[in-house]
């Protein structure tokens, strides 16, 4: 039986009727779930709390997709000047969602801003800007001229943590496309990569069935190297043992 698998989605104005608003997911979260043996379903950003425990129990797993910044209120920031785009209805919506996962055991699997929203929702806090706030810092940027299949920097991993027992070895080269990342680790997460400037590329959830986040783009990468599908097959693997529980 395949599981099905919530991927959260986001507001998306490219429509080709002018102003008409769709709700989308890149196309490479979902085969990299449907190749993994999962059945892949979008999450609107709109979801509200009446939405939040009906739809976690249907699913089988949940996938944090990438997208804008989070609003810093949710981690008791106020905005800075070199803050980018926020969606706060998308940040509610997941935010209430994955607290209820994650009292309901739910594999999740948290990728770039998916990433940075776990932290946010076990109370962790994100440096707003990379380049303004660590000195230092590597260029962790997106850039239009650089393909997101492109490795752009080393991360190391921690012996022995999931992520690195997933993927077979402890140092791998990634995608690169955030200027936020993870400052203040969020109760219970434990840092699993960093970079060569210490920024934290992965963590786990301690004492949970499956629960992972990274800052890079697996998805992304696994189109033409399978080097990351274990961590959407670990995903789908978790989330298969919670389908066959419900029957």
């Amino acid at each position: 039986m395949r599981p099905l698998i919530g991927i959260t989605g986001r507001k998306d104005t490219s429509a080709r009727l002018v102003n008409s608003q769709m709700v989308s997911v890149g196309e490479t979260y979902i085969h990299a779930v449907h190749r993994a043996g999962g059945t892949p379903v979008i999450l609107p950003p709109i979801l509200a709390e009446v939405d939040w425990v009906s739809l976690v129990a249907r699913l089988d797993g949940i996938l944090l997709s990438g997208g804008e910044d989070i609003h810093p209120r949710y981690y008791g920031q106020t905005p800075e000047t070199w803050l980018g785009g926020v969606d706060e209805v998308r940040d509610d919506s997941e935010l209430g969602m994955l607290r209820v996962a994650l009292e309901a055991c739910k594999p999740i699997l948290a990728i770039c801003r998916g990433h940075q929203v776990l932290n946010v929702a076990l109370g962790g806090t994100l440096y707003q800007d990379l380049a303004a706030q660590v000195p230092g810092a590597l260029d962790h940027a997106f850039l239009m001229s650089r393909s997101l299949e492109q490795s752009v920097h080393g991360v190391i991993l921690e012996t022995g943590s999931l992520v690195e027992r997933l993927l077979g070895g402890c140092a791998f080269s990634v995608n690169s496309a955030h200027h936020q990342s993870i400052r203040t680790v969020g109760a219970g997460l434990r840092v699993v990569a960093q970079a060569a400037d210490s920024v934290i590329e992965a963590v786990e959830l301690a004492d949970y069935p499956f629960c992972i986040g990274v800052q890079w783009h697996p998805e992304a990468m696994v189109r033409y190297d399978s080097t990351m599908m274990p961590l959407f097959e670990g995903l789908v693997e978790a989330a298969r043992g919670v389908a066959q529980d419900c029957f």
